[in-house]
């Protein structure tokens, strides 16, 4: 525990008892040591720097916060990326969570408590950077000097700026052959407006300019402002859930102090607790008794229910509890939609408590109970994407075992009827009838596209044949190029990511933002399967492209359906309009091979009974639909 706090833990209690019956004591008490326990604080508070790491995905970013870990003792010398923990995140080489860790650093003759955000750098992850922003004081901004400033490093920068974070500019990965510091300095520096001399060069694999960032940090960055005699205020900025310890959530105290022991209230909830352990967070959590204005700490009060811990939620004291609740980050809508539903439909209480336990650690996720003929009963769940859509399905399988057919996505749509009554629409089920309806809104995004010039062409004619309008194409510096389009998010959250890493060999990055809502002609295509319409397989697509779609689709459930023993008809159709057809072809019996002789007549006997039962048996036939076939949507080219 730092002195300052151990002196005002042990010596405010003694002196407070004797205010009560003793006035010199009393005096002695408020003219000394008030305010040598208020410049204890304030130079405790001097010494802390909340900061995060913002950039692009696969800029370098979790490398270089193993070198800050390593250069400051905080670990011993790492083998792969320590922050990175999660199974998922060192196969794909991602960061998908926001990892909080403390270290200690000297300068100066003085000792700074550095509290570290490493964030992710994928666009269906931004709503952790900003939940990471929200805690932080200071960023540094990470570029890589082989790819300079992308898509996803200006969107993290402007989250940071709005909130008026101080920016310390890093180039990484100096180190390669292939690098050009020279024109990624000046990338930033039209970037941001700073100084060439402001801008550190760095590699994460050798440890090259971590000293430099360290310094930074301390010298650039504010400390923590807030008042410690306030009444307690802590913003929530994330949770986790431990199978014996109950949920764990993540704070940030801007006013005020907690102690171990307080009775503490969640104030959006109104839920009461005891604090029965308080902590910083270092490689493990770390137990204190006391943490004071301007700490990043853990609080376990053996909470059980997943709902009563939101993220953005303040915590205060129920004995002097403060008047309002901080104003939180923002909270982001989900962008697509899909149905998750048990393979055993038994499973369906253990899936939901599965999601909930998975909403703690990542609070862009929202779900809703829904029921589909075909599947049963599930959840219509929202997602910030379609790579964050990949790894819940993934988490589910690997953290709690959970096998689950996810249906194709899609994205919410405003339906306006013939009386002017607004529907948000998240399910092509939920569309009401087409004579009702006068006309549909469908979401919006600006799209913000970066590359070199030899690929304009290429992403020109992708964006347009998704129905893109280019709003303004603009040189950043030597030959690479922003295009900025304004594009329907349907067509986007299916395969445009995957095709346009192919077109310009992966050199493109892309990033996006909501847009509001415009009118579009869009029309709801059900499939069919021998008649009966797949209430899993049905999609609201724009009525240009709906008969190629269907066709398309029709095609590919062809390749993906087992045969049975009967012909099944798959079918695209706009309410009773059949626009493409497709067949899967019956397997059949040789019924004519103990036929060794005879009249004709005994053949087509044969023929006409094995017809009979055929249809018969497409009477009462299931056809079982794989989880292939949901997808199959993905894979269209």
């Amino acid at each position: 525990m730092p002195p300052a706090l151990a002196f005002r833990e042990r010596d405010c209690r003694t002196f407070g008892r004797k205010r009560e019956n003793n006035e010199p004591a009393y005096r002695h008490y408020e003219l000394f040591f008030v305010p040598l326990q208020k410049y204890f604080i304030d130079s405790y508070m001097q010494n802390i720097r909340n900061f995060c790491i913002i950039a692009h995905i696969d800029h370098g970013k979790s490398t270089l916060a193993d070198r800050l870990l390593e250069h400051t003792k905080t670990i011993a010398v790492t083998k792969g990326q320590m922050l990175d923990d999660m199974d998922l995140e060192q196969e794909r080489g991602i960061t998908i969570k926001s990892h909080a860790i403390q270290m200690e650093y000297a300068h100066g003759g003085q000792k700074y408590v550095l509290n570290l955000i490493d964030t992710p750098g994928h666009v269906d992850f931004s709503y952790e950077v900003s939940r990471s922003i929200a805690a932080c004081e200071g960023a540094l901004l990470v570029v890589d000097a082989t790819q300079g400033v992308q898509a996803q490093t200006i969107s993290n920068l402007y989250m940071a700026i709005d909130h008026d974070l101080e920016i310390i500019p890093v180039i990484n990965k100096c180190d390669m052959p292939n690098a050009m510091p020279e024109e990624v300095e000046d990338e930033i520096v039209d970037l941001i407006g700073c100084k060439h001399e402001e801008i550190i060069r760095a590699s994460g694999k050798t440890g090259m300019g971590v000293e430099e960032i360290l310094k930074a940090v301390v010298e650039r960055i504010p400390c923590p402002k807030g008042d410690e005699n306030a009444p307690l205020q802590a913003l929530i900025f994330d949770s986790v859930f431990n199978s014996f310890r109950g949920i764990i959530a993540y704070f940030k105290i801007v006013n005020g102090t907690m102690r171990s022991g307080d009775q503490v209230q969640f104030i959006n909830t109104g839920k009461v607790y005891k604090a029965d352990e308080i902590g910083v967070l270092k490689m493990e959590m770390m137990p204190r008794q006391v943490l004071a204005c301007g700490d990043v700490g853990y609080i376990v009060s053996g909470i059980k229910t997943a709902t009563e811990v939101k993220v953005g939620d303040t915590i205060t004291t129920v004995e002097s509890p403060c008047r309002e609740a901080i104003a939180g980050f923002e909270e982001v809508k989900p962008m697509v939609f899909a149905g998750v539903y048990p393979i055993e439909t038994e499973d369906f209480e253990n899936l939901r408590a599965s999601l909930e336990k998975l909403q703690l650690n990542d609070a862009s996720l929202t779900f809703q109970p829904e029921s589909s003929v075909a599947l049963g009963f599930g959840f219509r769940c929202g997602f910030l994407g379609l790579l964050h859509m990949e790894i819940i399905q993934e988490r589910l399988d690997r953290e709690f075992n959970m096998d689950v057919i996810t249906t194709v996505p899609n994205v919410s749509y405003l339906v306006y009827d013939k009386h002017g009554t607004v529907t948000e629409v998240h399910n092509p089920g939920g569309m009401p009838d087409q004579t009702l309806i006068d006309h549909i809104e469908e979401p919006y995004i600006r799209a913000s596209v970066i590359t070199t010039a030899n690929f304009i062409g290429p992403i020109m004619t992708l964006c347009l044949g998704k129905r893109g309008e280019l709003l303004k194409q603009e040189y950043i510096s030597g030959n690479r190029v922003e295009l900025q389009y304004a594009m329907p998010l349907g067509e986007i959250v299916i395969d445009f990511y995957d095709k346009l890493k192919s077109i310009s060999k992966g050199y493109a990055s892309f990033d996006y933002h909501q847009d509001g809502y415009r009118p579009s002609k869009l029309v709801k295509m059900d499939i069919l399967l021998n008649g009966e319409p797949v209430d899993a397989l049905s999609t609201l697509t724009h009525f240009d492209n709906a008969e190629s779609f269907g066709r398309r689709m029709c095609e590919k459930l062809k390749e993906l359906l087992p045969r049975q023993q009967f012909d099944i008809a798959i079918q695209a159709a706009i309410g009773a309009k059949i626009i493409a057809r497709e067949t899967v072809k019956q397997v059949r019996k040789d019924v004519l091979a103990k036929c060794y002789g005879g009249d004709v007549s005994r053949k087509r006997k044969l023929l006409e009974k094995q017809k009979r039962g055929k249809k018969r048996m497409k009477q009462i036939g299931n056809v079982q639909v794989p989880q292939k076939a949901f997808l199959a949507v993905l894979k269209l080219d």
